[in-house]
């Protein structure tokens, strides 16, 4: 079965307009089989596959330090992929020279750590690049293969292991959970300890638990710094390579009346509901579970970071809450007109809190829960 991604259209859209196309994503979200695809897709244009997980692959690229070298790696092929890209040494310059020196030969390049690839193509690859984010499935991307049936029935193994393709794909239980358990294991934070260098996985694991057990909560830098024995701003800078590597999101509070609302605490959400699940070692079903309120917000507020992220971040999220309490889940700002979104498993209020409308008088607000999931897909 081949999901259609959503950026995959954008992607053909952007192909020979003289700028290299980075396509960012953490590890087994499907990026390979993306560009494979796209590969596919045009069997009239000649392409070259360069996979960096191959030594003698990786090599010639690191060992091509001229333009006139970079041509004899990639000859006169049209479409070049050039695939786990942030292995190789100088990739910015590379690309940069590959660009400028080839303007008619299309470039793609993936990479599965942001942070790495990023700081080393930014400054090089400055408006020679259109770049594009790839993610665990989406609900509106599994909606094109599965029925309004199929997605409803299969809500809660999407709750419980999340939407990895690689879990998908398995049909078994107990394979999904396999699959789970060897994604968190051995790829979850591999770029973290490989690009960011950092030393020790117990630490970046404890602390990804302690994110996953408070998901839906304001998060204390402080409080995780004395949970997992670091220091603050050691925690705030794992935080940033976890987020920068695809794991983690976060949500600021929404505060444009600092007398009533808070300002300074942080929301963290999980891409992906499965893996936060296996971090915390349960994959118990809904009918057992303490949590399924925040697991929900979690699903909910990811699909809709996700589809963002897709169409380019046109949008910012936050959440509101002010200091006598009344809060909202989801605050979506679109060109300064402000939707509330409340998160509800099952039952929520039947209307917004009074100093929402008091304080933003043109906004609107809604609920959503399990019963008009398919009515807020819509939106997307």
């Amino acid at each position: 079965m081949y999901v259609k991604r959503n950026i995959e259209a954008n992607i053909e859209r952007y192909l020979f307009k003289g700028k290299a196309l980075i396509i960012y994503g953490a590890r087994q979200v499907g990026k390979t089989t993306l560009v494979k695809k796209i590969i596919a897709s045009s069997p009239q244009i000649t392409s070259r596959y360069i996979n960096c997980d191959e030594p003698d692959e990786l090599k010639q690229l690191i060992e091509a330090q001229s333009s006139t070298q970079l041509k004899d790696v990639i000859g006169d092929t049209q479409l070049v992929v050039i695939d786990e890209a942030q292995r190789v040494t100088n990739i910015g310059l590379k690309l940069k020279l590959l660009v400028d020196t080839f303007p008619r030969q299309q470039i793609i390049a993936t990479g599965s750590s942001s942070f790495e690839l990023a700081n080393k193509i930014s400054e090089p690859m400055t408006g020679r690049t259109w770049e594009f984010w790839l993610y665990p499935f989406s609900v509106n991307e599994l909606g094109d293969t599965w029925t309004q049936l199929e997605i409803n029935r299969r809500l809660e193994p999407l709750l419980l292991y999340g939407s990895y393709p690689q879990v998908i794909e398995t049909a078994l239980v107990d394979e999904k959970k396999a699959v789970l358990q060897s994604i968190s294991n051995n790829y979850l934070y591999k770029d973290i300890l490989e690009f960011g260098k950092v030393k020790n996985s117990e630490v970046v694991r404890k602390l990804l638990e302690a994110l996953a057990l408070q998901v839906g909560q304001e998060v204390s830098y402080t409080e995780l710094a004395r949970l997992v024995d670091l220091n603050k701003e050691t925690v705030a800078a794992y935080i940033r390579l976890l987020e920068q590597s695809f794991i983690i999101f976060r949500l600021r509070p929404l505060s444009r009346n600092l007398r009533k609302e808070i300002s300074k605490l942080r929301k963290i959400y999980f891409y992906d509901c499965g893996i936060r699940n296996a971090l915390i070692n349960n994959l118990n079903p809904l009918s057992l579970r303490n949590d399924i309120g925040a697991l929900w917000e979690n699903f909910i507020i990811s699909e809709k970071k996700k589809q963002e992220n897709f169409i380019g971040n046109t949008k910012s999220y936050y959440f509101w809450r002010t200091w006598d309490q009344q809060e909202i889940d989801l605050v979506e700002d679109v060109g300064g007109i402000l939707k509330g979104f409340e998160i509800k498993w099952q039952r929520a209020r039947k209307s917004a809190p009074k100093a929402w409308h008091e304080t933003y008088p043109n906004s609107t607000w809604e609920v959503v829960t399990r019963d008009n999931l398919q009515q807020f897909l819509k939106q997307f």
